[in-house]
């Protein structure tokens, strides 16, 4: 049996081989210094790792009966991308959408890319979750585009504010690994006991 843990540890290991994930000293945009860096896009633009990534998200889609995903522009979309061709290679396709950072000011002036079934069981995605902003503002673009948000994802959960106000604002929230208060990186919790062992 492949348990769920096990599999997220081998995009933890992946995440380190490839560079994604590196420990030391690193001052972020915000001017705080932290003790790793996680560039989720140099896990998901690798052809191994957006394989393990998006067969770590399905069930999840599965379990909770999304039918689209969507993620903010850029960090999603290489994840909603894998998640829409492993869907459509199981039989079971869920499209992907993208969201802007702010409306196109030409053509149809979309801030939404892809299309959107009417109805959308949508779960949103990011790579990481740290204040939740970039989440925030894909949920709200496809909740405005008449989608239900059933699911919130991101690769790394960092703990610092983003994912529990997701639930307190009432939403499903689950990441594949979280950071603790000491910097140390680990399978989530929460994703070990969303998804049932596997053969």
């Amino acid at each position: 049996m492949t348990t769920p843990s096990a599999k997220v540890e081998t995009i933890l290991e992946l995440a380190k081989q490839l560079g994604a994930l590196q420990f030391g000293e690193f001052r972020l945009s915000a001017g705080e210094i932290t003790s790793y860096y996680f560039d989720g896009r140099l896990l998901t633009l690798d052809p191994e790792g957006a394989n393990l990534v998006g067969e770590a998200l399905l069930p999840l889609l599965a379990e909770c009966g999304a039918d689209v995903i969507a993620g903010p522009t850029l960090g999603a979309d290489p994840i909603v991308a894998a998640v829409a061709v492993l869907s459509h290679q199981r039989g079971a396709p869920i499209p992907a959408l993208i969201v802007r950072k702010e409306a196109k000011s030409y053509g149809m002036a979309r801030s939404i890319e892809g299309k959107m079934p009417d109805n959308a069981r949508i779960a949103v995605v990011d790579d990481t979750c740290s204040t939740g902003a970039s989440l925030f503002h894909a949920i709200d673009a496809v909740e405005a585009a008449g989608g239900t948000v059933v699911k919130v994802l991101s690769i790394l959960d960092r703990h610092e504010g983003g994912s529990k106000e997701l639930r307190r604002r009432g939403y499903d929230f689950t990441a594949l690994l979280e950071a603790n208060e000491k910097g140390q990186i680990a399978p989530s919790a929460a994703y070990s006991r969303a998804i049932p062992s596997q053969a």
